[in-house]
């Protein structure tokens, strides 16, 4: 059994003070003849105060705004001051500037100082013409500049570079004249504005024209200077980097070549110097075999000692003087040999000697050029910095000395972007009082007070109405909203007018979600459906109890829409009637009474005990006989197995049980599922009895898990937000007014699951 504790989401102390329920306007009709009452005094002073109110006029007057005015140099010159040219968004801030500075006090200063408004006392008292205020003092020029402002409102005409400038006055004559003031001023103004500034920026560009002279002259001077000094009289960079790149190449290619050399040489000396210098009988060194001298020198000796050994083999002796001759030969071949030997060896040491000094002049010839390389490419560096210093310097004074020009033309010129389209005229009505519309105000208001008047005299409902009273009553999270239902088998009068926030009459309401799957119940059951699944994503709740405050609350009704929902989601689904005391559900699925949870206990029997229904996924097991004592059936151990059963097979039971208030039965199936939902009808259940409840389960240790409100009228205001919702869900679904047929509902009677 999952254990959630749930904690209140903003928790009350009962002493302290609560914000008064929200009525219906219903309520009050009992107290109509106070609400008459103010009203009528409340029309009857509105309408004397309107007959009292002095007669305003207003003079009005349109000018148009031009952000983008046509140049009269043409198009390749441009303004030098940016006068409202750009984008929408742009050319939407010029708008709104100019609207500003219409009514800014600057502009209304010049107003009042040319027609010396602040001596004008009737102005400033804002009275008709020919009556004259008591005291005619005059104000200072900022007061009367304020109340000249506080008469002004400029409005703009939708779509266009229009906008409507209109001054308010007791004097039709006096409000023609100010306005009329007011845009000239204003027009003047703007281009007073744009030669300023023209002006202001061609004295800025004439300044720095001059220091841009000068930063020229100076880069040119510069750049020459670093030419003489070092000596560049080509500029062409990129040729001498290739010369001196292809020269570096050589010098490599050579050095490579004589590095090789040396190495071979290395290679031969290294050879000879391991040769034998005794025995030339023993010289195997291939670069002494390559000598012609020594290969002569070596066949005498081979020559000598063939003869000497010839001799001996004819039994001459070692001092035969013969035998002795062909020993000096020998002697005289091999010293001849050895002489040969060393002179080839100091011929190897001659030539590596030679080729190291060949490699290191060029290895130095490689690093001078590749020092000139470096020397190329800082010359390159610099001179192309000075060079680009001298180019930028001259662009930028080449732009200046254009828009100087520009500049000088432009302020010969006097183009103003802003012009008068209608001239103010002395206006023939008035524009206030609006008896019209004043009546209409008093009777809002007197509507208003007799209902407030009323408010106070009906604040006795204690029910429960919106999700706040559960969360604030309770402490309890509101799992979901279901819209009230009007059953088709109710008699048409005794049916209240259909109004706007109210779901279609069905003919099964506790099987709406079933028979119209897109209605706003549906969506509305799926939404409890997913709230239920988030409280414990982890481990999900899989035996619910639905109970509800008192009787006629609607539990079996929600029971039977969560249970739908849940089983349209694809899980097998157990619906359990315990409420064994006024079982419903065996009536709304068409099953027998003569079966289901009594009976199943009484013989222990709980497979097939299920029935299949018309939902898929679908499987209910009604109450069965009413039992003499439900409360001990229903704590029984053969109860328990019979849920372990259910929790076995089926992947959600949902129980319905009987009201808290009424039985102790809740309490008990609290204590052996995993939690139980509390079910309170809008406007029905009040909140005494809805806290009774909740103490009752809390005091056995049962898993509330939050409140469902039932019932609900979405045509009252304190659903809007909700009523939105539903309206929204049936725009993506049709929620149809005609549903099935009683004899649609099945294809065949109830069948036992096993």
């Amino acid at each position: 059994m999952n254990d959630l504790s749930t904690q209140p989401a903003s928790p009350q102390d009962a002493s302290s003070p609560r914000p008064p329920d929200v009525l219906n306007v219903r309520n009050l009709r009992k107290y109509w003849t106070t609400a008459l009452a103010v009203l009528v005094v409340t029309v009857v002073g509105t309408t004397f105060f309107t007959l009292g109110q002095k007669k305003i006029y207003q003079a009005e007057g349109t000018v148009m705004f031009d952000p983008n005015p046509p140049s009269p140099l043409g198009s390749q010159v441009e303004s030098v001051v940016d006068i409202g040219s750009g984008n929408f968004w742009s050319n939407q801030e010029y708008y709104e500037t100019q609207y500003n500075i219409i009514k800014s006090r600057r502009l209304a200063l010049q107003v009042v100082k040319e027609l010396g408004l602040q001596n004008d006392a009737a102005f400033i008292s804002n009275l008709p013409a020919g009556e004259r205020p008591e005291h005619e003092a005059a104000v200072e020029p900022e007061r009367a500049a304020e109340v000249l402002r506080g008469r002004l409102d400029v409005e703009p005409v939708q779509d266009s570079r229009l906008a409507i400038i209109k001054l308010r006055d007791a004097d039709p004559e006096r409000a023609q004249r100010l306005l009329s003031t007011l845009i000239d001023t204003y027009v003047e103004q703007n281009l007073d504005n744009a030669l300023s500034s023209t002006s202001s920026a061609t004295d800025w560009l004439r300044s720095q024209l001059d220091t841009l002279k000068k930063d020229l002259e100076s880069s040119e001077l510069e750049l020459h200077q670093y030419k003489k000094e070092k000596d560049i009289l080509s500029v062409k960079f990129d040729d001498k980097s290739n010369m001196l790149a292809e020269e570096m190449n050589q010098i490599n290619a050579e050095l490579t070549r004589v590095r090789g050399l040396q190495q071979e040489a290395i290679a031969r000396r290294n050879v000879l110097a391991g040769a034998p210098g005794t025995d030339p009988r023993l010289i195997q060194a291939n670069e002494l075999l390559r000598s012609p001298l020594l290969n002569t020198l070596r066949a005498d000796y081979e020559s000598a000692v063939r003869e000497r050994d010839a001799l001996l083999g004819e039994g001459k002796g070692a001092h035969h003087p013969e035998v002795a001759a062909a020993n000096n030969r020998v002697k005289a071949a091999e010293e001849a040999i050895l002489k040969e030997i060393n002179n080839v060896k100091r011929a190897a040491d001659r030539e590596v000697a030679v080729l190291a000094r060949q490699a290191g002049g060029l290895k130095g010839m490689l690093e001078e050029s590749r020092k000139q390389a470096h020397e190329l490419n800082l010359l390159e560096i610099e001179y192309n910095r000075l060079r680009r210093s001298k180019e930028n310097t001259e662009k930028l004074y080449s732009l200046v000395l254009s828009r100087t020009k520009e500049a000088d033309l432009s302020q010969m010129l006097r183009v103003n972007n802003i012009s008068i389209v209608d001239k103010p005229l002395q206006p023939q009505t008035a524009v206030s009082p609006v008896v019209p519309l004043n009546m209409a105000v008093g009777v809002v208001i007197g509507l208003l007070l007799g209902v407030a008047s009323a408010f106070g005299r009906a604040m006795m409902d204690r029910t429960l109405k919106v999700p706040d009273d559960i969360e604030s009553e309770l402490g309890m999270t509101c799992i979901g909203l279901l819209p009230q239902l009007e059953d088709m088998d109710t008699p048409p009068a005794a049916k209240p007018k259909r109004r706007r926030g109210k779901v279609a009459p069905v003919l099964r309401p506790e099987l709406a979600v079933h028979d119209q799957p897109t209605s706003s119940i549906a969506e509305a059951a799926r939404s409890i459906r997913t709230n239920l699944m988030f409280l414990s994503p982890d481990e999900p709740y899989k035996t619910l109890v639905i109970t509800s405050a008192g009787p006629a609350e609607g539990k079996t009704t929600v029971t039977c829409c969560i249970a739908v929902a849940m089983a349209q989601a694809g899980q097998r689904v157990a619906l359990i009637d315990c409420d064994l005391r006024r079982p419903r559900i065996r009536r709304i699925f068409g099953l027998p009474d003569q079966e289901g949870v009594t009976t199943a206990m009484l013989e222990n029997k709980f497979e097939g005990a299920f029935f299949e229904t018309e939902v898929p996924n679908l499987y209910v097991m009604p109450s069965g006989p009413i039992p003499p004592n439900p409360a001990e059936l229903l704590h029984t151990e053969r109860f328990k197995q019979l849920l372990e059963y259910a929790q076995a097979n089926f992947d959600r039971v949902i129980i319905d049980s009987a009201p808290v208030v009424a039985v102790t039965d809740p309490t008990i199936l609290s204590t052996i599922a995993d939690g139980t939902v509390l079910v309170v009808r809008a406007h029905k259940t009040r909140k005494e009895l809805a806290h009774h409840a909740q103490r009752s389960l809390a005091a056995v240790g049962g898993n509330l898990l939050g409140v469902i409100l039932n019932a609900v009228d979405f045509s009252r205001s304190e659903y809007k937000y909700s009523y939105y919702y539903y309206r929204r869900s049936e725009y993506y679904g049709s929620d149809s007014t005609e549903p099935r047929h009683r004899g649609d509902q099945r294809d065949e009677g109830p069948r036992l699951a096993g």
